[in-house]
């Protein structure tokens, strides 16, 4: 799930996120999509079923999705859908017959609407409504973290290669143009070989009770919610290598709130040639005297790339060594659905073209291994433990 840190809503509040989604959809600039987005296809837009009606659909995903090119929103999932569901229907414009309940996602099999279900729903449950879509047909995009285990990403590997479906992950990062060049610099070693990382995204939850704080719904604390963020970003910076082993370190501050899942994860991460990334993720707040908590550095032998505003949903910022990176021709980059209505774009372009999507399932299932040899260390003292493949 993406990061917000906020209990479930209440009705009352759902009223108002969809509000606050409808007006950040009628104040969005009507500028084109960047230079670097797909190019235009022929045919009908491909239809998406968001699952799970939580503030990221409804702020994100939803108007991201009156904005794409490539795909647009047809139908949700909801465990309220004659509430939650009709008012996202009339809200976003698609037919109440496309609202499901979450146990009836299997039906959308029959529903020519609906092309892609994107699910985001809690971390635990991605697992079940992943195998579920899949065996309704459809191709699937499920949120970070991709489940709480390797064994939940190997289950819904298989599924969707069973059902002959493609399975992406909401890696929106990916297609930010700032993280896009810190891609290419590490693919093409333009600074030489990387030697050092250090990446905090921290936030704060204070309410006992909220879904993240359980470990039954999130399957861990912040390093599932936040620390993810540094997780993968360690791992583009390398080039796409993953670490060959880690150090982590749970702290918990209040019990009151934190009697299921670690408060604080400090962890670093060991590269094959000797590079480690440093690594902090709170729900506690920022790391004392660290600096901002959304940022991310990479030196390498011959430069750097920083990002003092690295993970937020806009207004990206970055750094090299050659002087502060831009991109003029990207006219859209400070909206907030901008990342997102890339991502869905690409993942729509990747299907309707029969290409491998380039966030696929293989690279959630990287990332889970790296977090499970973090608990594993965290669990054993902080002894060095291997990640295994």
């Amino acid at each position: 799930m993406p990061p917000a840190l906020a209990p479930s809503s209440s009705r009352r509040q759902f009223v108002g996120q969809l509000a606050a989604g409808a007006a950040a959809l009628a104040l969005a600039p009507a500028a084109a999509r960047a230079a670097t987005a797909p190019p235009p296809l022929p045919s009908k837009k491909l239809g998406i079923a968001l699952v799970g009606l939580g503030g990221y659909s409804i702020g994100q995903l939803a108007p991201a999705l009156q904005r794409t090119q490539h795909c647009r929103l047809t139908g949700a999932a909801t465990r309220d859908p004659g509430n939650k569901g009709r008012q996202m229907a009339q809200v976003f414009g698609f037919p109440e017959k496309n609202v499901y309940a979450y146990d009836k996602i299997a039906a959308m099999k029959d529903n020519p609407d609906i092309d892609i279900i994107y699910v985001v729903t809690p971390n635990s449950l991605h697992r079940q409504d992943v195998v579920a879509a899949a065996s309704a047909g459809k191709h699937v995009i499920t949120e970070k973290p991709m489940g709480v285990s390797v064994a939940d990403c190997d289950t819904m590997i298989k599924a969707c290669r069973d059902a002959g479906v493609q399975l992406g992950l909401g890696y929106r990062n990916n297609f930010d143009p700032y993280f896009q060049e810190m891609m290419r610099i590490a693919r093409w070693k333009e600074f030489g070989a990387l030697k050092a990382m250090s990446g905090e995204f921290s936030g704060n939850i204070n309410a006992p009770g909220a879904w993240r704080t359980q470990k039954a719904l999130s399957g861990g604390g912040p390093i599932m919610d936040l620390g993810v963020y540094v997780i993968h970003a360690s791992v583009l910076a390398a080039g796409g290598e993953s670490p060959v082993s880690v150090t982590a370190k749970a702290t918990v501050k209040r019990p009151q709130i934190y009697a299921d899942v670690e408060e604080i994860m400090e962890f670093t991460l060991e590269f094959a040639n000797g590079a480690k990334c440093d690594g902090f993720t709170s729900y506690g707040g920022s790391k004392p005297g660290g600096g901002g908590a959304n940022r991310f550095r990479a030196d390498y032998e011959r430069g750097f790339l920083n990002f003092p505003e690295a993970f937020n949903y806009n207004g990206t910022s970055a750094t090299t060594s050659r002087g502060p990176l831009s991109f003029p021709n990207v006219a859209d980059s400070s909206d907030n659905t901008y990342q997102q209505a890339r991502q869905l774009d690409d993942f729509a372009h990747c299907v309707r073209d029969n290409v491998p999507t380039s966030v696929p399932g293989e690279m959630g299932r990287q990332d889970m291994c790296i977090i499970e040899a973090i608990y594993a260390s965290a669990k054993n003292n902080g002894a060095r433990t291997p990640v295994k493949a």
